[in-house]
């Protein structure tokens, strides 16, 4: 397989497919396959059990994963062929594996392009099952244990791709659409302005760079709640537009703050 940086360009919803497979534990988002393979509604999600490509639920709902075990060099690929192999299990049966892939179809190719997936963030993988599945004890029970992994994350209000998330502390993670090197130019013109932090009390902490996109991070102020980051993360969008939109050189202290950027990124995958 070919190895193809960013998989999902062209998809209606991009940076949320990239979210959900990269930094959102637990999320699902609709979309439908084109009219040659059945004009179907499916389920993309962040995780099944067991790290299963897909699983056919018993009520008829085909979900398919975004997180897996193995992956080749193209995300796309692999989720539609995880898609496509889905489509023909019965209900309550899972995908185990998809095998090794060949080049073949991928999401751009099967899926209705005029549908646009938007994440829904969950606070449970109750997603897994059908309605009322939950009620046998030993369901239950495992469904309980994989809750206790979750990490609390919910998407900011207002914002596309903006991830609000609790760990050892409070953070902001924000997929951003453009071009990776456009992105950390607007990074380091708004750090010499001082107004790269979501408010007074943030810090810039870094950024992830996976998927082909570039995932901004900022440290938040101790116990902030994703209710309160709906006004300053516009605000900051309005100054990031900004900065992506100026066209002249980087100075040298930008330069010096771009190079500081760059350095704290982290690959994902």
């Amino acid at each position: 397989m070919p190895f193809v940086e960013r998989p999902f360009e062209g998809l209606p919803g991009e940076t949320d497919l990239v979210a959900m497979r990269e930094i959102v534990p637990a999320a699902t988002a609709t979309v439908r396959t084109t009219a040659e393979h059945g004009a179907r509604d499916v389920q993309l999600v962040t995780l099944l059990p067991d790290f299963l490509p897909a699983l056919h639920r018993e009520d008829g709902t085909l979900l398919v994963a975004l997180q897996t075990a193995s992956n080749s060099g193209d995300a796309s690929r692999d989720v539609a062929a995880a898609l496509l192999a889905g489509l023909e299990l019965g209900p309550g049966q899972p995908l185990r594996t998809t095998g090794i892939l060949e080049p073949g179809p991928r999401l751009q190719d099967i899926l209705d392009l005029e549908v646009v997936p938007e994440a829904a963030v969950h606070d449970s993988f109750s997603f897994w099952l059908a309605e009322g599945a939950a009620d046998d004890p030993e369901i239950a029970g495992a469904l309980e244990a994989a809750n206790e992994n979750i990490v609390p994350t919910v998407k900011v209000e207002g914002a596309t791709s903006a991830y609000w998330c609790r760990m050892s502390r409070e953070f902001l993670r924000w997929v951003r659409p453009e071009d990776t090197e456009q992105v950390f130019d607007a990074l380091a013109r708004l750090q010499v302005e001082r107004a790269s932090a979501v408010d007074q009390d943030a810090k810039f902490a870094g950024a992830f760079r996976t998927c082909g996109l570039l995932i901004p991070v900022w440290e938040l102020a101790r116990g902030t709640e994703a209710d309160e980051l709906a006004g300053p993360v516009a605000e900051l969008d309005a100054r990031f537009a900004e900065a992506l939109a100026a066209t002249e050189p980087l100075n040298a202290d930008e330069r010096r703050a771009r190079a500081g950027i760059v350095s704290r990124q982290v690959g994902l995958r």
